[in-house]
């Protein structure tokens, strides 16, 4: 089921956001708002620049929304999934990244967000957060009050999914250059992997602090942590501060974890932690450690006073406000027409079967039948 839904997030988005979501994002600018041309690439044929724009964004859009699946797990309708993420690439994703990225009247404002901490994590964290508390916890998650653990289904592909991601970030970071022959990547792919190492450190030693144990699942989370923290300021920062963005981004996300859980947010695989919180600290981090070596960009630990931090307030503030209220309005607008949960029944028994009919192991069910 959620392998499906990613995949559908890609399929969905491709469409969607070439029919739309471009053109709202990166065509042109409207008072601000929004763009206005480029609607199915039309006029486009001939700038090859188009098309590579086109291209990058759609991934970073169909990303933001996958974030959303691990959110909502174990319990969201796959028709309802579909809704969401048509929604999510055409107008959730490319409206806020026209404000940053397309012109749009916070980067007018001064807001920078290098390769979308805010534009793609921040936004599917807390649509994924309006997801999770419409639908409401899994059966089983809260007993007598209190969350309890419900194992993951693979700690070895979790694993190794943590190890492409690392991985695929020096695409998505680098990348964000657009040219190869941009020598700024080194710091960029430096700064990246500095962070991930920062986050995986802190959460693995938080979590032994506080259970004695060497916790696997919170140590790739944190990995991610650090990795969506440091996506903002990537390249206009030191490798010093990447560390300390990473050891922060680790604690946010434990933090974060448990703070949800106590709240009976259940969170399957701590999404708005990892992407939600850690996309507003990204967008503040560049406040806050820019050296003013690129760009001109200049955080207040180098003299530059708080006017980045301040744009990158109201960036946060308004990504919050954008992603929560919009998903708010998607899942609960679903709910009230026609329902977005599955039943208890379809819940308990997974819903590989009653949704695509078909196990994800059909030949290991077979020989322990």
């Amino acid at each position: 089921n959620l392998m499906a839904k990613n995949l559908m997030d890609f399929v969905m988005g491709s469409l969607v956001f070439f029919i739309v979501g471009y053109a709202l994002m990166m065509g042109g600018d409207y008072h601000g708002l929004f763009g206005t041309e480029g609607f199915l690439l039309l006029g486009g044929y001939y700038d090859v620049g188009k098309y590579l724009q086109f291209f990058w964004m759609l991934v970073f859009c169909a990303t933001s929304a996958t974030i959303v699946a691990g959110a909502v797990a174990e319990r969201l309708k796959f028709s309802s999934y579909l809704v969401y993420s048509t929604l999510v690439c055409a107008v959730v994703y490319p409206i806020f990244g026209h404000w940053m990225w397309g012109g749009g009247w916070l980067s007018q404002l001064g807001a920078l967000d290098f390769a979308g901490s805010g534009v793609v994590h921040a936004i599917g964290g807390f649509v994924g957060l309006a997801g999770a508390l419409v639908l409401g916890p899994r059966f089983g998650k809260v007993v007598d009050g209190k969350p309890r653990v419900i194992p993951g289904h693979s700690m070895t592909l979790a694993a190794l999914g943590t190890f492409i991601l690392w991985f695929g970030w020096f695409g998505f970071n680098p990348g964000s250059t657009f040219s190869a022959h941009e020598l700024r990547i080194a710091i960029i792919a430096v700064n990246t992997n500095l962070a991930a190492a920062a986050g995986g450190l802190t959460a693995v030693l938080i979590t032994f602090l506080k259970t004695r144990r060497w916790d696997l699942g919170m140590a790739l989370n944190g990995v991610l942590a650090g990795l969506v923290a440091v996506t903002c300021s990537c390249a206009w920062i030191e490798g010093w501060a990447a560390v300390v963005i990473g050891l922060i981004g680790g604690a946010l996300m434990y933090a974060g974890v448990n703070f949800f859980e106590s709240r009976g947010v259940d969170d399957p695989v701590g999404a708005v932690s990892v992407h939600g919180i850690n996309g507003i600290w990204g967008l503040l981090s560049l406040g806050i450690f820019a050296d003013g070596t690129y760009q001109g960009v200049v955080g207040l630990l180098y003299g530059g006073g708080f006017a980045q931090l301040i744009s990158q307030l109201m960036a946060a503030s308004v990504a919050i406000i954008w992603a929560f209220g919009m998903g708010y309005l998607i899942f609960k607008g679903m709910d009230l027409v026609y329902g977005i949960r599955v039943s208890p029944e379809e819940e308990i028994s997974g819903l590989d079967v009653p949704e695509h009919g078909g196990q994800a192991y059909p030949d290991f069910i077979q020989m322990n039948r």
